[in-house]
């Protein structure tokens, strides 16, 4: 169920306003560049991310993963494998976090344990907060330092001297404060990529939630504006690639500890790539010119690879 909260009519009506930038941390590399109107798809993973830039960094993606169940840590599993290969440090959570309601009892069982080796290997998460665990657990999730939120709803943080910027969104309950805080946020970043991630997708192909024409209206001229690289979301439990809308691109994960298969409507005209069948994660590799996206199976099969290229 979503549980998304705001007055459209209020939110367009915004105008600029000082938002609390507490959490927000600044960076100092600058340069931006449009993004490719294009997508490419790989077969074999010795691709990469290119070799014109000295800076890289990698990172995971995961939502809807925190059930306990065997799927979970399956995918966990394959995770670590994944960062024996290419040490990731940071991992971003798309909501829906602790099944079924975020509460605190449940942290380790279905984080600390699943988690235990990336953690144990300095392995940062950085959650955002999905429709269950808005229902019991939010204040707890934003306190809890393995969550890295700093009691936070929404924030950002960089990474490798700014190569990134992430932008954590709290689609639960979109206030016109949030869309306030966004706005600035990204206005002031000089990162050569900006991501943001949230439960909600704008975009997606599934039939049990599918788009969310409400988070469109508010978010994505924000997105387009600014130049938003990649958006991550969960909630619905597929993995999708859709084709760039308005230059952004838009990948769903809520299959690393759910699945609903055969949810994905291929005919959808924004379908680009996707597995329903399989629990999976994400895991991305950026440098000064490209991020390269590939979605991994439990299993280790790599699903779909894209590449994003500013070039």
């Amino acid at each position: 169920m979503k549980r998304i909260i705001f007055s459209v009519a209020t939110l367009l009506l915004l105008g600029p306003a000082r938002a609390d930038r507490s959490f927000i941390r600044a960076n100092t590399n600058a340069g931006s560049a449009a993004l490719a109107a294009q997508t490419e798809l790989y077969t074999a993973r010795q691709a990469g991310v290119g070799a014109d830039s000295k800076a890289s960094f990698a990172f995971a993606v995961i939502g809807d993963s925190g059930t306990g169940h065997k799927a979970q840590y399956e995918v966990a599993r394959q995770m670590k494998v994944e960062h024996d290969k290419v040490p990731f440090d940071t991992v971003i959570m798309c909501g829906d976090n602790i099944y079924p309601d975020g509460n605190p009892a449940l942290f380790k069982p279905k984080f600390e344990e699943p988690y235990k080796d990336l953690l144990a290997g300095g392995v940062r998460f950085y959650a955002s907060l999905g429709n269950h665990d808005a229902e019991r657990g939010s204040k707890a999730e934003l306190e809890y330092d393995k969550f890295s939120m700093g009691g936070h709803r929404y924030y950002s943080f960089t990474k490798e001297d700014g190569l990134v910027e992430f932008f954590s969104l709290d689609t639960t309950a979109i206030t016109p404060e949030q869309i306030k805080w966004l706005d600035e946020a990204l206005a002031a970043s000089k990162a050569r990529w900006k991501v943001v991630f949230g439960h909600h997708p704008l975009y997606c192909s599934a039939r049990k939630h599918g788009s969310s024409p409400e988070l469109c209206t508010v978010l994505e001229p924000l997105f387009v504006k600014y130049k938003v690289d990649a958006v991550f979301s969960g909630h619905d439990h597929v993995y999708e690639r859709v084709k760039p809308q308005n230059g952004v691109y838009y990948f769903t994960e809520g299959a690393s500890g759910q699945l609903r298969k055969g949810n994905l409507d291929r005919s959808n005209p924004i379908y680009e790539a996707g597995d329903d069948r399989t629990n999976s994660f994400l895991l991305v590799q950026t440098n000064g010119s490209q991020m390269t996206v590939e979605a991994i199976a439990a299993d280790g099969t790599v699903l779909d690879k894209a590449v994003i290229d500013k070039r």
